[in-house]
């Protein structure tokens, strides 16, 4: 599975440009991702997603943002509240990475249902769900590489971020950080090699 040419040139520059700062999460992720790894799996979710946490907060439950965004997800307290995160003047559950991660396997979830497109959903999840849909009726294309510079410079930039931290970990490319075009063609190709392969045994 291979990262389409911007892609793959913005990730090799976000990694030799966030190396460091790349390796001190790592050397912190395990707990973390051992966690998401587990409630994403349970709704059913790409484990993959993991690295938008890294991208929001560093892996930091405490992270606030100047914005008002709070936890390892930075969620902003209109999302928070309606993805069952309480929030009061004793506790924010913002802070709380297990059920910040719940609600965020939630919403994410709830945001692919809607958009059926990762990187969609990812630029959603920092800009909110109209600003896609803005881009997408400005742009009349639904393919993020052709819609990107009708969302904020700081989504697109996000969504980069994302593909590129993704990179970091993972080496390679996985279906979280491909187009749904790119996708289905993916997947339709595996499938047309499985089937050569089982006709020529």
């Amino acid at each position: 599975m291979q990262l389409n040419k911007q892609a793959s040139a913005f990730a090799k520059d976000f990694v030799k440009s966030n190396r460091e700062t790349l390796q001190k999460v790592e050397e912190r992720s395990k707990h973390y991702f051992d966690m998401i790894d587990s409630v994403f799996t349970k709704y059913d979710l790409p484990v993959e997603l993991k690295y938008l946490a890294v991208i929001e907060s560093k892996l930091k439950p405490t992270a606030v943002s100047r914005c008002g965004a709070v936890g390892l997800w930075q969620f902003m307290p209109s999302t928070a509240k309606t993805v069952g995160l309480k929030i009061s003047s004793k506790y924010d559950e913002r802070k709380y990475s297990y059920r910040s991660t719940i609600a965020a396997a939630k919403y994410l979830r709830k945001l692919h249902n809607e958009f059926g497109d990762w990187l969609l959903v990812i630029a959603a999840y920092n800009a909110g769900p109209g600003n896609v849909y803005k881009a997408i009726k400005r742009s009349g294309s639904r393919d993020f590489w052709k819609l990107q510079y009708h969302l904020p410079k700081e989504t697109r930039l996000h969504v980069k971020r994302f593909i590129g931290t993704h990179y970091y970990f993972e080496e390679e490319a996985s279906l979280v950080v491909l187009t749904k075009t790119e996708t289905t063609s993916y997947l339709n190709s595996t499938q047309t090699n499985t089937v050569e392969k089982t006709v020529e045994k």
